[in-house]
């Protein structure tokens, strides 16, 4: 007879699965393909670390990943409060440092200069920007400068 805690156990263990597999092409360069869509992306060294730069390096998908994931988190909350953050855009400018080679600061550029919001919503934009999980993921010494344009 299984116990209530087996049965959370069951359920939990039915949401973790693997998100994706990750294949070392050679060159320097992986292909990363998204179990659940089977979408491909490809990775390749940056000119600065041996590599051909044809392809988003993976430091640049960090930096990549945490402005998808802030405006996805700005887009649920811009929906629930009943306004529109649609072709809003923004630039992400990594800057490594060298000892240990790392990524020392992310600066992101928001542009949402193609509506007109009220101070609350521009207010509700940029903390959401700030609580997103990759935002609160990252290490404490990577420095997240963010920039909202309206």
């Amino acid at each position: 007879m299984s116990t209530l805690q087996d049965i959370v156990n069951l359920q939990i263990h039915q949401f973790i699965m693997p998100t994706s597999k990750i294949i070392y092409k050679g060159e320097l360069r992986t292909e990363a393909v998204h179990l659940f869509s089977n979408n491909k992306i490809i990775t390749d060294a940056p000119l600065d670390n041996q590599g051909k730069a044809e392809a988003f390096s993976p430091t640049d998908l960090v930096a990549t990943a945490l402005v998808s994931c802030m405006f996805t988190i700005i887009g649920i909350k811009a929906r629930d409060s009943s306004f529109s953050i649609e072709n809003a855009s923004a630039t992400a400018t990594k800057i490594m440092a060298d000892k240990p080679r790392k990524i020392k600061e992310i600066i992101i550029e928001f542009d949402f200069t193609n509506h007109h919001y009220s101070d609350k919503e521009k207010k509700l934009i940029e903390n959401s920007a700030k609580t997103c999980p990759v935002a609160l993921s990252l290490a404490k010494d990577i420095k997240q400068t963010l920039i909202f344009n309206f």
